[in-house]
């Protein structure tokens, strides 16, 4: 079903230079939420999506094995089989976050693990994009910058709002909060201290809520990571009025995160994997597409294709079962897929990242 261009709200960059198949496979398991080793990637429905969809963009055919497939990847250069891929996916308008967890530690067999940040992707892709910004990654930017525990508030406040203006939204990871109300100065410089002594190294739950009810000052829309979104709704309903909140929850908790964004004015949710769940629990304008993909260009063209095959077979259902005209869905394919994106994110208003192609 033909759609509005296709925005993805939140992704991550891809990985710099030639793939050997250990990374590879390291990338996929990752991306699968495990350790690699505990059986090939390739035999996941993923691994299926991925040989079905990706052969074709580097003149394969489809369900081409994994070895040649990364032969293939390097007899065209890393950047020719990453362009080739990103501008295959279908995506319009990537919404980027620079920070990837692991992130530095290398790839193990001599590869680099450095990946391409809003401007490269941008290039690479031939679209749009924009920077989301990780609260953590920031703080951890003031604290090099080293002016202490006593001015740290104040350096993150000026970073906060410096970071607001080349924006869309701020990213928070919410694995440690549990209260909706924002933390005590004493706490939060207690908590700082701790962070900052012990070289960045431990997670704080007071210098997290100091973060993010400072980005909710900025005026910006916050995405929150999320497994389970449920012990959020005291966060929920404090902020009501005062900012708009995007839940990306992790599997299998996309329908809870559905039921709060219907069940609070100012939450969204991500789609999911499984848009016949989500669509059955919330207004469709409150849900967005994202493919959270990371490191393997790959997974943005698998994710889109999953997600338009789910919502083609779902509103097709619904067409021949006479529940909403072919008018109906595509209007609602529309929102999901990029119109209530392009809102709530105020992306007309905002200049996308462009950057100089890459050669090699």
């Amino acid at each position: 079903m033909h759609t509005s261009p296709l925005v993805d709200q939140h992704g991550h960059g891809v990985l710099h230079g030639e793939l050997g198949l250990g990374t590879f496979e390291r990338q996929l398991a990752a991306a699968l939420g495990g350790p690699a080793g505990t059986g090939s990637s390739y035999d996941t429905t993923t691994g299926l999506a991925l040989r079905r969809w990706c052969p074709p963009l580097l003149g394969l055919p489809p369900h081409t094995t994994a070895v040649r497939y990364l032969a293939r990847r390097r007899e065209l250069g890393a950047y020719a089989a990453t362009r080739a891929l990103l501008r295959g996916s279908g995506i319009h308008t990537y919404l980027v976050d620079p920070s990837i967890p692991g992130e530095g530690e290398g790839t193990g067999d001599g590869e680099s693990d450095a990946v391409t940040d809003v401007r490269e992707l941008a290039a690479a892709a031939g679209s749009r994009a924009h920077e989301l910004v990780a609260l953590t990654a920031l703080a951890a930017r003031v604290a090099d910058r080293g002016g202490g525990v006593r001015t740290f508030p104040q350096d993150i406040a000026q970073a906060l709002h410096t970071a607001a203006r080349r924006a869309v939204a701020f990213v928070c990871d919410t694995a440690t909060l549990r209260d909706g109300a924002p933390p005590e100065p004493a706490e939060v410089r207690r908590a700082a201290g701790r962070w900052l002594a012990c070289g960045r190294r431990r997670t704080e739950p007071a210098l997290t809520g100091h973060l993010l009810w400072a980005a909710f000052a900025c005026g910006l829309p916050v995405q929150l990571r999320c497994a389970d979104p449920r012990p959020l709704i005291p966060l929920l309903r404090a902020t009501a009025g005062r900012a708009v909140i995007v839940l990306l929850p992790r599997r299998p908790h996309h329908e809870a995160a559905a039921r709060l964004a219907a069940a609070f004015p100012h939450v969204y949710a991500d789609v999911g994997p499984e848009p016949a769940v989500t669509l059955a629990r919330a207004p469709f304008g409150k849900l967005l597409f994202s493919t959270g993909a990371r490191g393997l260009p790959e997974l943005h063209v698998v994710r889109v294709r999953q997600y338009q095959r789910a919502m083609t077979r779902l509103l097709g259902e619904w067409i021949t079962q006479g529940e909403c005209s072919r008018a109906d869905a595509r209007r609602i394919a529309d929102r999901i897929s990029g119109g209530t994106a392009r809102g709530v994110y105020r992306l007309e208003e905002r200049a996308p990242a462009r950057g100089v192609p890459q050669t090699g």
